[in-house]
């Protein structure tokens, strides 16, 4: 059986927006799941094209039930999902490990990790009862090279990147694959909101030279790798990370 529908979680957001308009190219059906933007998912809805349908779902990641429910409706509706694509993150400031309160640890955690935990629980039994599937995780490429107040997104990605690599190792017996996407500095989302607020435009242009390419990343650079690693194209590559960051690691 062929299952043609994607699940974004996040899809509200740049990155995850980013995604599900990759991802129409390959899957004839994607669930675009939200927190409170109902109003967004279907702004992206309708930025699909004719040959893909967008069905909007909710879905809390702090809510087990709700993360439940969305996956279940999805699956529902599509009959089967073949890849499940996480592209969710909390809006988060950059602040010095010193600095970071036990509550902002707890609530990216819980929304990042552990919500990652509550999709894979939902989804695992979908994959394996039609035979296959795939994960596609966000991470960070803090997690290479790490730049100073970016603890906070890192460490649960680190988390992450690591239950990715061994659903890879544990579930390739059932055909599913799971592999991770890690950003670098990237103009879209949540840093869009960076490049604008957080340092001066001088110190941006300084960071660029960094960079290999000399540049920052797009939306639709991050989403043509997510959408590679959900396809069949990569059906042989699982457990993986590619960054892509322009260079900024080397």
């Amino acid at each position: 059986m062929k299952h043609n529908a994607a699940f974004v979680v996040g899809a509200t957001g740049g990155l995850g927006r980013a995604a599900a308009l990759a991802l129409a190219q390959d899957w004839s059906g994607i669930a675009l799941s939200y927190r409170s933007s109902a109003d967004k998912a279907e702004a992206v809805r309708a930025e699909l094209p004719e040959t893909c349908e967008g069905l909007p779902v909710h879905c809390d990641l702090a809510n087990a039930a709700s993360v439940s429910s969305a996956i279940e409706q999805a699956n529902a509706h599509f009959g089967g999902i073949g890849t499940m694509v996480f592209a969710s993150g909390v809006a988060i400031e950059q602040p010095f490990v010193s600095k970071i309160t036990e509550d902002e640890w707890r609530e990216v955690i819980e929304t990042e990790l552990i919500g990652l935990t509550r999709v894979v629980s939902a989804t695992l039994p979908i994959f394996r009862q039609q035979g296959g599937g795939n994960f596609v995780i966000v991470v960070s490429v803090a997690n290479y090279t790490f730049p100073p107040g970016d603890a906070l997104s890192s460490v649960p990605k680190a988390g992450m990147e690591a239950l990715g690599r061994a659903i890879a190792k544990e579930e390739g017996k059932f055909g599913i694959r799971a592999n991770m996407v890690a950003p670098g500095i990237i103009d879209a989302g949540l840093g869009t909101h960076f490049l604008e607020t957080l340092y001066s435009p001088e110190i941006w242009e300084a960071q660029k030279k960094t960079i290999a390419l000399r540049r920052f990343g797009t939306g639709e650079e991050i989403a043509e790798a997510i959408a590679f690693l959900a396809s069949q194209r990569s059906r042989y590559i699982t457990g993986q990370t590619i960054i892509v960051d322009g260079g900024f690691s080397l």
